[in-house]
């Protein structure tokens, strides 16, 4: 039988449609402001820095499990800053960028053509990319009630959202632990955005509040790209039920899914670190006051964005008009539909440009 490329079960990478906004938005005299890829633009912390190169004569393997020091060094940034306790650092595994981790974990839970991925409806595309290269079937699903008698395997979460910026109550994440309890399905939560919340509060499905103390079933899947800076570094890891995290690790000792120890050495630095993260929250809150403000007063409605990296916005027409919109003022920014059919009529905005860039996109639309 001819070979079938594993591309081909996989939908197009949506960024590739952009060219032509993008060299509309580039031919702009002033540049292009491109606000629709979530990319840090500020430097990283010296103190990272320099935990990266203190190590870079080491010759040897690093483990995949991680150092002792590192997933010490998580669990104590995830007290300090979210109030999350009852993590055993043996349930810390370090991962090659969240990106990577979330695409291959219906594949390293050994999910397959039987089972079902739940996904939120407006969502992350690696999220279906993971389901699709384990051949599960996906399921776009916001409320639970929506499966019917139908059970699932695995339930992405994501609060605060990507591309939204909703965040989800207690009382939601509480009746998805529980519905998934009752039907043996695992809970995987995305929280890379949970050190970025604007207005109210935004929990971990690790809360005590959510879980009554009982991480069975449920993984949260964290970053340093974001207010670490750390997108070029790789770096994220998740946590949780001692069990799964001891099975993932299991697979990716045998697939040598390691982080290289200058990069384990630096999310050591940047967990134990609080004031690099406090000062980069600050510059997106700025920026975000500024971006807020001028979207609004070019007439678009903003939904939810009361966390995370992105404004949420739309004036009711068809997405792509609106990319050709900004593009003209020199802004590049995403088409909803990347992110599921009901993005349609809105585009993601991202806050991730300088101070600069920033300004200039907020003069452009006022």
């Amino acid at each position: 039988m001819p070979r079938i490329p594993v591309a081909t079960a996989l939908p197009d990478f949506p960024w590739d449609s952009l060219e032509s906004a993008k060299a509309k938005a580039f031919a702009h005299p002033g540049g292009i402001v491109n606000l629709s890829v979530g990319t840090p633009v500020d430097a990283v912390a010296p103190i990272i820095q320099d935990a990266l190169t203190s190590v870079a004569a080491v010759p040897g393997y690093p483990t995949t499990h991680g150092t002792e020091e590192l997933r010490n060094a998580a669990v104590e940034a995830l007290r300090r800053r979210y109030g999350i306790s009852g993590i055993d650092p043996a349930a810390v595994l370090p991962a090659i960028g969240t990106k990577e981790l979330i695409a291959w974990l219906p594949r390293l839970l050994g999910l397959g053509a039987d089972d079902l991925v739940v996904i939120p409806e407006l969502a992350y595309p690696t999220y279906e990319v993971g389901a699709l290269l384990a051949g599960a079937r996906v399921i776009r699903a916001d409320g639970l009630n929506r499966l019917g008698p139908e059970g699932a395997s695995l339930i992405f979460v994501n609060s605060p959202s990507n591309p939204t910026g909703k965040v989800l109550g207690l009382e939601h994440l509480r009746k998805v632990v529980d519905w998934a309890r009752r039907r043996g399905a695992i809970v995987a939560s995305d929280e890379c955005y949970l050190g970025l919340t604007w207005e109210g509060e935004a929990l971990s499905i690790l809360d005590e509040r959510v879980n009554d103390g009982d991480l069975t079933g449920l993984l949260a899947v964290h970053s340093l790209s974001k207010t670490s800076n750390l997108a070029s570094y790789r770096a994220g890891f998740v946590t949780g039920d001692p069990a799964l995290v001891a099975e993932l690790l299991e697979v990716r000792k045998h697939a040598g899914m390691m982080v290289p120890l200058p990069i384990q050495s630096a999310m050591t630095a940047a967990l134990s670190d609080d004031d690099h993260e406090n000062e980069q929250r600050e510059r997106y809150r700025r920026r975000r006051e500024i971006l807020l403000a001028a979207v609004r007063g070019a007439g678009f409605t903003v939904d939810n964005s009361e966390a995370g990296l992105y404004l949420w916005a739309t004036r009711g027409e068809a997405c792509r008009d609106t990319v050709e919109w900004f593009a003209e003022r020199g802004i590049l920014v995403a088409p909803g539909e990347f992110y599921g059919p009901g993005g349609g009529t809105h585009v993601r905005i991202a806050l991730t440009a300088s101070d600069e860039r920033i300004a200039a996109a907020a003069e452009r639309l006022v």
